[in-house]
């Protein structure tokens, strides 16, 4: 005897998609050189000889200027004061000691001292008195001399670096099911009553 029902079981179906994690980088652009010149050169710096005459104390021999002759006066005229301190004061202590009666004397003697030309040594003296002073100095000459520089500048464009991590997704396409169909045949009462059935539809009026 067959089984009067069937059982089908229809399991779950489901789609699977795994995306795995991931490094993408962006589309990064060639490294770039930048190159600098900087030109060097020679440098050549010359300094000439040089004699320096100063005659200045040799022309104030001859002809002093205005402030040495001032300076020299004040000094002539010191000297003069101090002679004539000492004449007057030898004067005076011949006065002084002289003898009553021997005033007149002795006043002839003073006058006659006072006009008498003066004696002694002269000294010759030439002119200028002074020379020149001479200073040298002694001239120079320095060179210096640089190479070209060249400058290199490396620059590398670094990418973006962007992390995507993975996903899983999960679609279902068919869910679980559970399909149960009868296998026998109908059972009619009376029994006689199934040679009308064949399966077409049944139009009877009692």
């Amino acid at each position: 005897m067959e089984p009067l029902l069937k059982i089908t079981r229809i399991p779950m179906e489901y789609e699977l998609t795994i995306q795995h994690a991931r490094l993408e980088r962006s589309q990064s652009r060639p490294p770039v050189v930048e190159i600098s010149r900087q030109r060097g050169g020679f440098k050549m710096r010359s300094q000439p000889a040089r004699l320096n005459l100063d005659t200045y104390e040799a022309r104030n021999s001859i002809s002093p200027s205005t402030r040495t002759a001032i300076y020299q006066n004040a000094q002539k005229g010191i000297r003069a004061a101090g002679e004539a301190a000492q004449s007057y004061s030898n004067e005076a202590a011949q006065m002084r000691w002289s003898r009553p009666g021997e005033g007149g004397e002795m006043l002839s003697q003073i006058f006659e001292q006072r006009v008498q030309m003066p004696t002694g040594q002269f000294q010759l003296t030439f002119l200028p008195s002074a020379g020149v002073d001479i200073t040298y100095q002694a001239g120079n000459l320095t060179t210096s001399y640089q190479m070209d520089r060249l400058t290199f500048n490396l620059k590398l464009n670094n990418s973006d670096v962007e992390y995507i991590p993975g996903s899983v997704n999960i679609e279902v396409t068919q869910y679980p099911d559970v399909l149960i169909e009868y296998m026998g045949t109908p059972l009619f009462v009376p029994p006689s009553a199934a040679e009308f059935f064949t399966g077409e539809t049944v139009d009877t009026v009692a």
